[in-house]
């Protein structure tokens, strides 16, 4: 392990995180400056800055302007899909805000409401995301590519009395109307919200304020022309800044919450420390706004810093081809680029000799940073041999906001391992232990779980679910937050995270429960019952495969293959196209224990070809092995 810098940062932050966090907090502005860093009175339930006041937004973008920025860029949208490019300097991204600030509370929001958005990869996204941080209201992204239903349980749980959505998606081959989709969330959920504001695009526009409804619907064009400017509320530290949902082992969605102090300070603090990236400087994350990623680091992270964020409108393939990426980095001067390891497994797909880099301009180039699932030793290489800057590896979680093992690149570079995510990151004390809670020595692979208190930017709890909160996460192993990964430590500190250890499924990055998926299939008239189970797939780090035994009086032979269509059709209705599912066999039984428990992990590791772990308890042995065949069988 490093004896310089890293090494005296983590210790600090492991044995005084008031020092070490409360040195970190100067690089926010404060109203009320904090005179506690850590109240650790109520266990589990910790919390930073408690008393400090303040704004995200007037961090994000105020005081830039106050100090002679004003002028330079905060924001670079670019959308191949549709052909444009808009660029916001502080000062005009301050304008937008601080109108649909004024929108919002014309239409009577206020600190500690929430404002639900539903939009694509469009600048109002950001501008509604910064304005409800301006009021102190508490906004609650959902990703443009869920279904009604899946939208419907995020409404009924946030409950927002504003919702902002657009009148559609636009993907390369195809247009996706928003609105229908959004209409048919709000005719399942019991809330009804006061407002809707839709944003037109030209692409494919929708009817607004036509039907009877118990909502008023407006456009963000008409209400932004009228629009007052609102000044930034006073919050404190440990006000909720978001609510952004997250998939659970039961099927029911998640919110995590954000403080707006803490998250201010752990971002600000990773964007120079972890990903090199200073003031002034362009930072490209191709991801989305629907996802903790867009948050942290399209949005938040680059503006609190006051460096220039791209948000990218377009896929990293087809539009037009796989060289959009380094298009985006030659076009602004990227000095480093955040995504998902699928992205680049698409672009080696379609262009393995990387020829598509002739002609673009990427010497500016010094890191690209891979998140979201395990960074793949093959493509690792391949994008090391292209690009000749650093390919870095980071892991963490939409829970905890932000990395919890990177090699930190501003604070000390480290030497690369394949495979790693490199080092715990200062703030988190990662243990791998065994089932009994205890310490495993190093190289010894475990369950990977971080000692109480979790550091700033994390969750604190659940929304309006302490309970839950403590149930899901806390239970386990006490004093630990448990977070669901598998893996090692080896002797010199790196870190290795081998893959879930719940029914969290990770699909291209995008996490989704097992769950949601199950109680699509189980609604259909000839499920008996089901279980979905996650697969290695090479492209996608893992995708789901559904299993299902069919009721009395259908037949699989004469019935299976209409059934099978359906049940695909219907996952894509009702928890959307990003669940990825093409593969559902019929099965005329599930393995279980005696107590009733299905064995997906154990049809998982079949599957995946490992050799299983079959529990004591199993119920019928020949009912797994009546499967195996199945489940070794060549994926669709």
């Amino acid at each position: 392990m490093s004896t310089g810098a890293y090494a005296a940062a983590y210790e600090q932050s492991i044995a005084d995180p008031d020092a070490f966090w409360g040195q970190a907090a100067t690089a926010i502005e404060w109203i009320t400056p904090p005179t506690t860093v850590l109240d650790a009175s109520n266990p589990p339930f910790y919390r930073w800055f408690p008393g400090a006041t303040m704004n995200t937004c007037w961090n994000a973008l105020d005081r830039h302007v106050r100090d002679g920025r004003g002028e330079q860029l905060a924001l670079i949208y670019d959308s191949p899909v549709t052909g444009t490019t808009r660029s916001f300097t502080y000062a005009a991204l301050l304008a937008d805000v601080a109108k649909f600030a004024g929108v919002l509370a014309g239409l009577g929001v206020e600190k500690g409401d929430r404002v639900l958005i539903y939009l694509p990869m469009v600048p109002e996204a950001v501008i509604a995301m910064l304005a409800c941080a301006r009021l102190g209201a508490i906004h609650s992204v959902v990703f443009g590519g869920f279904a009604p239903a899946e939208l419907a349980a995020r409404i009924e749980d946030a409950k927002p009395s504003v919702i902002v959505s657009a009148s559609c998606g636009i993907e390369p081959n195809r247009t996706i109307a928003y609105k229908p989709m959004l209409d048919a969330a709000l005719e399942r959920s019991e809330h009804t919200p006061e407002s809707l504001i839709i944003v037109q695009r030209p692409q494919l526009t929708c009817a607004i304020g036509e039907r009877d409804t118990d909502w008023e619907e407006m456009d963000w064009a008409d209400l932004m022309r009228d629009a007052e400017p609102a000044d930034c509320v006073e919050v404190m530290a440990t006000d909720p800044l978001y609510i952004l949902y997250t998939s659970g082992t039961t099927g029911r969605p998640k919110g995590i919450v954000r403080d707006n102090g803490g998250h201010a300070v752990a971002l600000r603090w990773s964007m120079e420390n972890i990903y090199d990236v200073q003031p002034g400087e362009t930072w490209f994350t191709a991801s989305d706004v629907g996802w903790v990623v867009g948050h942290s680091y399209i949005v938040y992270a680059p503006l609190l810093t006051g460096a220039t964020t791209i948000l990218y409108e377009g896929k990293p393939v087809g539009t037009p081809d796989a060289g959009a990426f380094w298009r985006i980095v030659s076009d602004y001067g990227a000095v480093a680029m955040f995504t998902a390891p699928t992205a680049y497994r698409a672009i080696k797909r379609e262009d393995p000799e990387g020829r598509l880099l002739a002609g673009a301009d990427i010497s500016t180039l010094r890191n690209v940073f891979l998140a979201g699932e395990r960074l793949d030793p093959d493509t690792y290489h391949w994008a090391d041999d292209l690009l000749h800057c650093a390919i870095v590896d980071n892991w963490w979680q939409t829970e905890t906001g932000w990395p919890i093992a990177a090699n930190l690149r501003g604070l000390e570079p480290m030497p690369i391992r394949a495979g790693s995510p490199s080092m715990r990151v200062p703030g988190y004390d990662v243990q791998v232990l065994d089932e009994y809670g205890q310490l495993l020595p190093a190289g010894q692979e475990g369950a990977i779980a971080i000692k109480l208190p979790l550091p700033p930017g994390t969750l604190p709890t659940l929304w309006q679910d302490d309970e839950r909160y403590v149930s899901g996460y806390l239970s386990v192993y006490d004093g630990y937050y448990l977070t669901g990964d598998g893996g090692l430590i080896d002797a010199d500190g790196y870190v290795y995270v081998m893959g879930r250890t719940d029914d969290v499924l990770n699909v291209a990055g995008h996490r989704l429960s097992t769950g949601s998926i199950e109680a699509a299939l189980a609604g259909h008239a000839a499920v008996a019952e089901c279980a979905v189970i996650g697969v290695q797939d090479d492209f996608k780090g893992q995708i789901p495969r559904g299993l299902v035994v069919l009721k009395g009086g259908y037949d699989a032979a004469t019935d299976g293959e209409r059934i099978v269509r359906e049940l695909v059709q219907r996952v894509r209705d009702e928890v959307g196209a990003v669940a990825s599912l093409r593969q559902v066999d019929i099965v005329t039984g599930l393995p279980k224990t005696r107590s009733g428990k299905i064995l997906r992990k154990t049809m998982r590791e079949i599957a995946d070809g490992k050799v299983p772990t079959i529990p004591g308890t199993i119920e019928d042995a020949s009912v797994l092995d009546a499967l195996a065949d199945t489940l070794r069988a060549t994926r669709h």
